[in-house]
């Protein structure tokens, strides 16, 4: 059928929109978006115009250091026998390298992060890299040592402060192996060697602190503990990346005194800014009071003062005359300009009318 029929063009000529499935008007939301030109009849695929997520390729300098050396078998002999094995380590080693073969495979998988420390007869001869290395399945052993950086708790330890306070620190540290002969072969248990000795530098150093100063200087304490077990973890082959506090843990008694303590001194703070806050103030009156002390700077208050008053509901205005100011400034002026003979003279008068109206109130008390 060509032919519309009411309006709708047959479902053949239709284009096909890539965000519908088969199965009638089910959205496809993995479909990429789609701008269609309606006048041509064509869709086009848009796709992601930008990158969100921005890779860094792996640069040759952050891989893994090779560690690969060999120092031969030269050294590592042991007459007919040591021969007759070594040829029977071969023998069974090529017959375990055929799949489904019972035979031990003398190819051992060392993963990356890893080392591979290769021994005959119990001496150690060689050193391979990440990837197969083939030992003799009769003579030969392979240890792998973990070059990664590592992470063991310390575990809480109870410390008594230089003030004699119990308290309970938390921490965690993370070393590296540098050497893994020394770590394999110098040392029985390295991680529970590096414990051990993190737990005694951490009582030392936070025995001879009080407490006040392990709660506020943390890193400190740290930074001293690492620097001596690096010191020693050196010798085994380890480099220590640093050591951290995790928590510091006090009794009830000791944390309501230091919340105590650190509560006074707040309110000692305060107190000081509000005192030196005062004295600014104290002291900004005193130069406005400088300041308004002249005539001009009184009228100009006066004439604010009336303003404002003039403003406001139901007031009741009294207009003063600018020149009574002057004639108080002028007065007080004159007062205090007067010599202390004028003094004398004034409290001289005022004594002699205090004698008069004295005299005059004894004439009327005698009439």
């Amino acid at each position: 059928m060509s032919a519309n029929i009411n309006g709708f063009s047959d479902r053949k000529d239709r284009n096909p929109s890539p965000s519908l499935s088969s199965r009638g008007n089910v959205v496809d939301h993995d479909a990429p978006p789609v701008t269609g030109d309606h006048h041509n009849g064509s869709v086009k695929r848009v796709g992601p115009d930008r990158n969100f997520l921005t890779v860094q390729p792996l640069k040759r300098s952050e891989m893994q250091q090779s560690y690969a050396q060999d120092l031969g078998t030269g050294e590592v002999t042991h007459g007919v026998y040591g021969n007759l094995l070594n040829t029977l380590g071969d023998c069974v080693g090529f017959c375990g390298a055929i799949p489904c073969c019972p035979c031990p495979n003398p190819f051992r998988n060392v993963q990356q992060g890893a080392v591979g420390l290769v021994s005959r007869f119990g001496k150690f001869y060689k050193a391979v890299d990440p990837g197969l290395a083939k030992v003799n399945v009769c003579t030969e052993s392979l240890r792998i040592v973990d070059v990664k950086i590592q992470i063991s708790p310390i575990g809480r330890q109870m410390v008594i402060t230089r003030d004699n306070v119990n308290v309970e620190i938390d921490s965690v540290i993370y070393f590296q192996i540098t050497n893994p002969y020394r770590a394999a072969f110098g040392i029985t248990d390295l991680r529970q060697a590096l414990i051990e000795r993190a737990q005694t530098t951490l009582r030392h150093v936070v025995g001879a602190r009080a407490v006040q100063s392990v709660v506020t200087e943390r890193e400190a304490i740290a930074y001293e503990i690492a620097e001596i077990v690096g010191d020693v973890a050196d010798k085994w082959g380890v480099a220590i990346e640093g050591i951290l506090i995790k928590d510091i843990i006090f009794s009830a008694e000791i944390s309501a005194s230091l919340s105590s303590a650190a509560q006074q001194k707040r309110i000692g703070e305060s107190k000081v800014i509000a005192a030196r806050a005062e004295v600014d103030a104290a002291r900004l009156m005193r130069q406005a009071a400088d300041i308004l002390a002249s005539p001009a700077a009184m009228q100009i208050r006066q004439l604010e003062a009336l303003q404002a008053m003039a403003k406001t509901a139901s007031t009741k205005v009294v207009f003063v005359p600018m020149q009574l100011q002057s004639d108080i400034v002028g007065q007080n002026q004159q007062s205090s300009g007067a010599g202390p003979s004028t003094l004398l003279r004034d409290e001289v008068g005022e004594s002699s009318n205090a004698v008069s109206r004295a005299g005059v109130l004894s004439s009327i008390s005698d009439v």
